[in-house]
């Protein structure tokens, strides 16, 4: 495991996860599409709710950070995350007009429709006077979801819990997690990216959220300099697998495990739940992206995004029974 990453004196094992969680909605039948369907299923969702489920999984304390409604949507997620075993300490409950997020998604692999209702988010509410230095100053990683930066308060609550998880000495991890639609012009959003990325240990994302904050260089000049900034760059390829950027040496490419998938979403955050997970129990990073690379693969093999999150026995007996590739086609398809 890289140096940088190693636990600081004094904090446990602990996770937090700051960003939305919210309510998913599936067909009931698999490749339905969402018009036609006659009755639904039901997940908790969001990427910062299912990175945290994902986590609780792998028998890690996490806790999430973020704020419900307190309707009858927001009870559902806050019970099911509850159940889940993630910590609710840091999660606001608001009252008025702010609604938990509501996203429909069908589950097939191709032409996969999902359509996300966010209007006045309740999880884009949380406040900076919320940020708990005690509860930093035991956790090992605090992990920020990007759609929090994406209005205030809640941009600014998301930069005051980095800045205290460095004073902290927790490690800050940035999955970028860009959704254009949220977003102002692109030069006011990379700069407001910017922001948290100086105050972060580790970057996720993918081509498209990188070149987002690449400053007018290539990706992987921009990776190479992060890297060499000391910060630790994971670059999602989906089907290409994915290539860590340390500074140590030079980029490492790591491969997938092909499956025939379900549908194409709920991999990224199975991946960085692995990652993080496995990172807490001291692997080595190259080992830790193996096994989020693994999680992407078994949750897009199955319904829903939580509800699919593996344990580490389901993890590891998909290792022992499967190859890692780079391999393309149609069965190694998968969205990272």
């Amino acid at each position: 495991m890289t140096e940088r990453l190693r636990p600081a004196p004094g904090h446990d094992a602990s996770v937090l996860v700051l960003g939305r969680a919210g309510m998913d909605l599936y067909p009931s039948v698999d490749d339905g599409e969402i018009e036609d369907t006659q009755a639904f299923t039901t997940d908790v969702g969001g990427s910062a709710g299912n990175i945290a489920v994902g986590l609780a999984r792998h028998g890690v304390s996490v806790g999430l950070i973020s704020a419900l409604s307190g309707d009858a949507v927001g009870r559902f997620v806050r019970r099911r995350l509850e159940a889940a075993g993630v910590d609710l300490t840091h999660v606001a409950t608001v009252a008025g007009d702010p609604r938990t997020s509501l996203a429909l998604a069908e589950v097939r692999d191709r032409d996969c429709e999902v359509v996300i209702y966010r209007n006045n988010a309740a999880d884009l509410q949380i406040t900076a006077d919320a940020v708990d230095g005690t509860a930093l100053a035991r956790a090992r990683y605090l992990i920020v979801t990007g759609t929090a930066l994406v209005a205030e308060p809640s941009r600014s609550a998301a930069l005051a819990w980095m800045k205290a998880a460095r004073y902290a000495q927790a490690h800050v991890l940035l999955d970028l997690d860009y959704r254009a639609y949220s977003w102002p012009d692109r030069d006011r959003t990379e700069a407001i990216y910017m922001q948290a990325v100086a105050l972060s240990d580790v970057l996720v994302g993918n081509d498209e959220e990188f070149a987002l904050i690449a400053g007018g260089q290539s990706i992987e000049a921009r990776l190479r300099a992060f890297a060499s900034q000391g910060r630790v760059c994971i670059l999602k390829r989906g089907s290409n697998g994915s290539v860590v950027f340390t500074g140590e040496h030079e980029p490492e490419h790591i491969g997938i495990f092909p499956v025939a998938s379900k549908k194409p979403y709920g991999a990224g955050d199975a991946f960085l739940a692995g990652v993080v997970a496995r990172l807490s129990a001291g692997d080595a990073l190259a080992d830790a992206v193996t096994t989020g690379s693994a999680a992407a693969a078994i949750v897009v093999s199955r319904r829903g995004c939580a509800a699919a999150m593996p344990t580490p026995d389901q993890i590891r007996q998909f290792i022992e029974a499967n190859d890692i590739s780079e391999a393309r086609g149609q069965d190694a398809h998968q969205t990272l």
